[in-house]
């Protein structure tokens, strides 16, 4: 009986190599192009060193302690075993592939496994605790392009570890704003660029994640988690649920995708909760319907769920590795086939999860293409696919779905595939290199509207400097437009000092100097405690009043009106002049500004700035730069940026540029037009749900836009913050001299937008024309958020919408003022912003703003020196 058995045992085995032989013969084609791509290795972990306390046998299985011992009686760890004595040429035995390990030394072996392996680009989560640890750079010396997925459970653990807090001190604000820097950035360890953020929420408390989750829960949670002591172990479910909500908010604004763990893994988590099922309120969350999310693991064992989940929810995606190479021949092939079963191909992903050893990329790479190899080839025997079809989705699952779905870039045209980091996540390139020649600048922008900087070595930056900023003094917030001291008025002097801290979320390397990168200041007191002149703190103050208030975000979108200038000599004087003379749209003048639109436009996407258009505009050597819309702090930030940007490329061609209002009195002027709208919950609530509306605006559209309207005299004040800017401000100059509003009135102050797409009678936004590129952009979008959430509180009602050119009908409008001193007074009287905004920062811009008026008054050609400041 037992040799009856053994026999038919080996005419099966010998039944199924002779399938799969007669398999590769006909599909041969199929076989060499599977075997000759270069993979993309979308979720592997470090390698560790040869004399780590991890034990070699740990990589073959997710089973530790006492349950190790019986993984070598397993079908994956004898097969597993047999693949590797091959590749190595040894004895197939545990013994003697540790020994030749020993003997060839780590980067021998690594080399061979990574060459073998043919993997081009390699994603890791360096999160995994493993003893002894290479750090991420060193695996680029066995592959082209190294990218990191960022684990937000273990960088949440890291803060609430920071030796400069205790239990105590950590409160669920200064840890959440801490947790979004830290996860923009790669400030806690100098690594390769973030092309991705993961959860282990299933081994913590499950795939039931609540997006929903409130803020008294989690601050229990934190409470909670903290009383249990250090080293930090978060398992709290509120605070897990509030950590992945908060950093699928990231996710959205960085363009980043988010894998989750999913299916099976080690015995700290409980199979039960890491069905992807669970993910349901997740996925169904409109704010994060953007957010692209992978399930790992081909989530086995509940693959058919996942392939279910990725058929119905466009951003869903599915990844398996660990169940290839970890299971059974039959058992990876089931698995993968389940996933195609109903996911599109396009969706599905290979990884090797590799980790400690390189042996397991080596495993997962060959197993891989040998499991796709069969499944696909199966396909095309049952004719769900053609030969030709196969070869494609087998280029999709190994190589072309990763570098879509992770935006990495290949340049096809090299021999071997270069990968390298797209242009949208070029912010997360690593820290610029430690040495005499590099610089940090630490930028903030005062009350005038001027952008200024400090910059330190970056050995200062990284040591000291991310930390604990550096220091100021109290009158750079005085400062006017003609002189680098204090204004009387402004109450504020030399004496007193703040620290510019960096905000670690804004860190970027300069696009056009590699060896220096910017990050934006907060202004506080010492770290961690705002200063109430802060203009930054300040807009985030009067949003987070809008928020909690009535649930509402306000998202800002600028358009950046500037003059390219040339300075020539007349008469024997330096002078600028319009480096061209074309007319509005003109392609001629477009033609000659393309070499710096080249340079421009790829420096602003470096930095994560989106360009929607850019034009030459209607004065000589005037154009235009339409930035995205984003979240008002983002959209405050980016308009810094871009401003930088625009003015040192221009500077690098030899030209000035210039955003100052009226750089001529007989052309026209510039301004910086803002587009606003309101969001609750990832969707846009300015426009009217139905065609019930007179004007195609929510209600709380409209009431928002009336409190604008309303209190736009004093808001000037603040977007128009200079004598110079009300030169601009006059009728018939496409800046809005009246307080009025109308739809798709570009005469108006405010004109109520429908852009192409919009369904028809409804309104997305409203723009305000008299903001310009001399205003503090945050203390701009604070002043006109705080008129907003007048508007909301006292239900204010937009007045008839005016259709034809308002200065036609002057003499029934209210003229918006003509002169900063009438903007001022304005200002002064309303004490609803007064409030909203601080008094001591109201003085202090009232201040400034009166020292402007008196100086011009007393030196109307002042304004020309403008141009260097603006």
């Amino acid at each position: 009986m037992v040799a009856r058995r053994s026999t038919t045992r080996i005419r099966y085995c010998r039944t199924v190599d002779f399938r799969h032989t007669e398999m590769e013969m006909e599909f041969k084609e199929l076989k060499e192009a599977i075997e000759k791509i270069e993979l993309v290795d979308a979720h592997a972990h470090n390698i560790v060193s040869l004399d780590s306390s991890f034990p070699f046998i740990g990589t073959f299985s997710e089973a530790s302690g006492e349950a190790l011992t019986f993984a070598p009686h397993s079908l994956s760890f004898k097969r597993n075993l047999r693949e590797i004595a091959q590749l190595y040429g040894t004895e197939v035995s545990l013994e003697a592939i540790e020994e030749h390990r020993k003997t060839s030394g780590l980067d021998s072996f690594t080399s061979k496994c990574f060459k073998e392996a043919r993997i081009s680009a390699l994603l890791i989560d360096d999160g995994l605790k493993l003893d002894k640890k290479h750090d991420i750079e060193w695996h680029r010396n066995f592959v082209p392009f190294v990218g990191r997925v960022l684990r937000i459970e273990t960088l949440a653990e890291q803060i609430l570890d920071e030796d400069s807090h205790d239990a105590s001190s950590w409160k669920l604000d200064s840890f959440t704003k801490t947790f979004c820097w830290l996860t923009l950035t790669t400030s806690i360890t100098l690594v390769p660029e973030i092309v991705a953020l993961k959860t282990i929420a299933a081994y913590r408390s499950g795939l039931d994640i609540d997006t929903f989750v409130s803020k008294e829960v989690a601050e229990n949670g934190l409470v909670e988690v903290l009383r249990a002591g250090s080293p930090v172990r978060i398992g709290n479910k509120g605070l897990i649920d509030y950590i992945v909500t908060i950093s699928l908010e990231v996710a959205v604004r960085c363009d980043l995708p988010l894998q989750i763990h999913t299916g099976f893994g080690d015995r700290d988590l409980d199979l039960r909760l890491s069905n992807p099922l669970h993910l349901r309120t997740l996925l169904e969350d409109k704010r994060f319907a953007k957010c692209r999310i992978v399930l790992l693991h081909a989530s086995y064992p509940f693959s058919k769920e996942a392939s279910f989940l990725s058929s119905v929810y466009p951003q869903v995606y599915l990844d398996f590795g660990l169940a290839v190479p970890k299971l059974s021949v039959h058992g990876m092939v089931s698995s993968v086939k389940e996933l195609l079963d109903l996911a599109s191909i396009k969706k599905v992903m290979f990884s090797t999860d590799g980790y400690a050893s390189p042996e397991t990329y080596y495993l997962g790479a060959k197993k891989a293409r040998e499991v796709i190899f069969l499944v696909l080839s199966d396909a095309c025997a049952s004719g769900d696919l053609s030969l030709m079809e196969a070869v494609d989705a087998a280029k999709d699952i190994f190589s072309r779905n990763s570098i879509g779905f992770y935006k990495l870039n290949v340049d096809t045209d090299s021999s071997v595939p270069q990968i390298r980091i797209s242009p949208k996540l070029e912010i997360k390139e690593p820290d610029v290199q430690e040495d005499s020649s590099s610089f940090v600048r630490i930028i903030w922008v005062d009350t005038s509207g001027q952008q200024r900087c400090r910059a330190v070595q970056a050995q200062r930056y990284n040591r000291s400097v991310k930390k604990n900023g550096v220091g100021l003094t109290f009158a750079s917030m005085g400062m006017t437009s003609f002189t680098d001291g204090p204004a009387e008025e402004s109450k504020l002097t030399g004496v007193g000092e703040i620290r510019l801290v960096p905000d670690l979320s804004t860190k970027q390397t300069i696009p056009w100097t590699k060896q220096e990168s910017m990050v934006l200041a907060d202004m506080q007191l010492k770290p961690g405690e705002a200063w109430e002149y802060c203009p930054r703190e300040t807009l985030r103050r009067v949003a987070k009043v809008l928020k909690d208030e009535f649930d509402l975000v306000m998202n800002a979108g600028f358009e950046n009106e500037f003059y390219l200038l040339k300075n020539v000599v007349w008469e024997g004087k330096e002078v600028y002049v319009p480096f061209e003379f074309g007319p509005y749209c003109s392609t001629s003048s477009f033609d000659v500004a393309s070499p710096i639109f080249h340079e421009i436009v790829p420096a602003l996407e470096s930095l994560n700035i989106e360009v929607e258009q850019f034009h030459a505009e209607s004065g000589k050597g005037q154009f235009e730069v339409s930035l995205g819309h984003t979240v008002a702090s983002h959209a405050a930030d980016n308009l810094v940026y871009t401003r930088e940007v625009i003015r040192s490329v221009a500077r690098k061609h030899g030209l000035l540029a210039t955003f100052v209002p009226k750089y001529d009195f007989c052309d026209i002027g510039s301004g910086s037009h803002v587009h606003l709208s309101l969001w609750k919950n990832g969707e846009n609530v300015f426009p009217a749900s139905n065609n019930s509306s007179a004007h195609g605006i929510s209600s709380v559209g409209e009431e928002f836009m009336a409190g604008v309207l309303f209190h736009l005299p004093s808001i000037l004040a603040i977007i128009a913050p200079l004598p110079n800017s009300y030169d601009r401000i006059q009728p018939n100059t496409w800046s809005g001299a009246f307080q009025c509003w109308g739809k798709e009135n570009r005469e108006a102050a405010l004109r109520a937008a429908s852009p192409p797409g919009t369904p028809d009678g409804l309104v997305t936004n409203f723009e305000i024309k008299s903001f310009d590129g001399s205003a503090n952009p945050h203390l701009g979008l604070a002043v006109i958020m705080a008129a907003g959430i007048d508007g909301l509180r006292r239900h204010l009602q937009l007045p008839t919408p005016i259709d034809i050119n308002p200065a036609d009908v002057a003499a029934t409008l209210n003229r918006l003022p003509e002169t900063l001193s009438e903007a001022v007074e304005a200002l002064d009287k309303d004490k609803v912003l007064h409030d909203l905004l601080g008094q001591k920062l109201l003085v202090a811009i009232k201040g400034v703003r009166k020292s402007e008026v008196e100086y011009y008054s007393k030196n109307p050609d002042s304004y020309k020196q403008l141009i260097h400041r603006y």
